[in-house]
């Protein structure tokens, strides 16, 4: 305790903390400064540790608003997912002010704030990437760095898209708004701060976020907003494969995956950010197999269930599997070693986009795996198979493809009944065994001593 108190009274400031630490003279006038009689925000829907981030932060001296997709989200009368925190306290002091607390990142340094379970988000108010400070951009214009920091307005002024920015202060219940952003939600559209195209090369994921809110939020892409997407999709491939799978996997665990995939294809974006998915998304088949996941994955979040991102990803994937397993088994390779060889290549192809942990290429494998398995109905394989680890996954992903047409609904029909049957009627369910028994080998006896006596009276 003495310690962190010498640290506040004696730590030196940077010419950035100085520049930026003045809570008392923070510039508002530019924002239009809505009342919580005319926002009507309802506070129930505020976390309760953003509401002690922002207060430990003002008790310290500082400014702090909670920012973007939350405020969006409690305008909408959403309650948020996630809540973020923008401050004029550095990292470094905001870490002084929460004892639970760590200082992460190197391309955007941030704060994560620990109460219990959840954890809040808390950055720096962010300057111009182009001022003197710790910033990088590539040759294309895509931010690799940044960490100069600046003012509120300038802070508002980095943001992706009106509708994320704007700063709610939960010691007054006042939203500012500084780019319309309030008018823009009102009026559904989605539209960039600035000029786009330059936008998208600081950060070309924002096409991607672009997409996402359009299809989560129903909000129309403003059309100046939207021209240069379709042509500047290549810019995708600069942006790092562990990047690329998090917003990703924001996108179909939105609750509006069908949406949001209609919404790529209607921007040009779902050409290879999974390999060849647009290819499988023109096949009759592989497309109601996709769509049949998607949609089992958004009515899991509309009910509030938790969905696997491994077993949507095994979906997405599954007929780019079909395909190569087809193709390894035609150069003659057997039908499970085909499998396995099948399974590597589609994980090691799409790794050059999206970096999928390796946790969940895991699991995809497994559930890929038990898919032949799950065409032996005889012997003691189907009771070994519920006792999978990951029968559950692997059942589910054999009811899609059931319903999808791509193997007889009477196998996922057999496995339903076979799994709720009691277990005397499960083994009167099973069917013969018809598998080429595996001849046991006659083992040599080993010659004895009198066994070589007997072999030398003979000779």
């Amino acid at each position: 305790m003495i310690k962190r108190f010498l640290q506040k009274v004696f730590s030196k400031r940077t010419k950035a903390t100085l520049a930026i630490n003045q809570a008392d003279s923070i510039d508002t006038s530019m924002a239009k400064k809505i009342t919580a009689k005319v926002h009507k925000i309802d506070k129930s829907l505020i976390s309760q540790a953003a509401l002690k981030t922002c207060d430990g932060l003002q008790k310290a001296g500082f400014e702090a608003f909670i920012v973007g997709g939350a405020v969006r989200d409690l305008l909408l009368n959403y309650k948020p997912k996630d809540f973020d925190i923008a401050t004029n306290a550095t990292p470094e002091e905001v870490n002084r002010v929460f004892r639970r607390s760590r200082i992460i990142g190197r391309r955007f340094r941030l704060v994560h704030v620990l109460w219990g379970q959840e954890t809040i988000e808390v950055s720096t108010f962010r300057g111009h990437h182009q001022a003197e400070g710790d910033a990088k951009t590539n040759d294309s214009g895509r931010i690799l760095r940044d960490n100069v920091f600046g003012s509120l307005e300038h802070d508002a002024a980095r943001r992706d898209f009106t509708a994320n920015a704007l700063y709610y202060n939960p010691a007054n219940a006042e939203v500012l708004d500084f780019h319309n952003g309030v008018a823009d939600i009102k009026a559904n559209v989605l539209r960039m701060i600035g000029d786009p195209l330059t936008r998208y090369q600081e950060d070309p994921v924002r096409m991607l976020r672009a997409v996402r809110l359009s299809a989560k939020l129903g909000l129309k892409i403003d059309a100046a907003t939207q021209a240069p997407i379709a042509k500047n999709a290549n810019l995708l491939q600069d942006v790092p494969p562990s990047r690329l799978f998090d917003e990703m996997l924001k996108l179909f665990l939105s609750g509006h995956a069908i949406e949001s995939v209609n919404a790529l294809r209607a921007q040009h974006l779902h050409h290879g950010l999974l390999p060849m998915l647009d290819v499988v998304l023109e096949q009759p088949l592989g497309e109601k197999f996709v769509m049949l996941a998607l949609k089992n994955t958004d009515d899991r979040i509309s009910i509030g269930k938790s969905a696997n991102p491994s077993f949507l990803f095994a979906c997405l994937l599954w007929h780019e599997v079909l395909a190569a397993w087809q193709t390894y088994q035609d150069k003659g390779e057997s039908f499970i070693p085909a499998l396995h060889m099948a399974m590597n290549e589609v994980i090691a192809t799409q790794a050059e986009k999206l970096a999928i942990h390796n946790r969940h290429t895991a699991t995809m494998k497994e559930i890929w795996g038990l898919q032949p398995r799950f065409e032996q109905r005889a012997g003691k394989r189907p009771f070994g198979i519920l006792e999978h680890p990951r029968y559950r996954a692997g059942y589910d992903f054999l009811l899609l493809r059931c319903d999808s047409g791509e193997i007889d609904a009477e196998l996922g029909t057999w496995w339903t009944t076979f799994a709720e049957a009691k277990p005397e009627d499960r083994t009167a369910m099973l069917l013969p065994d018809t598998s080429p028994k595996k001849r046991r080998k006659r083992s040599r006896k080993k010659s004895t001593a009198t066994d070589k006596v007997v072999l030398d009276s003979i000779h």
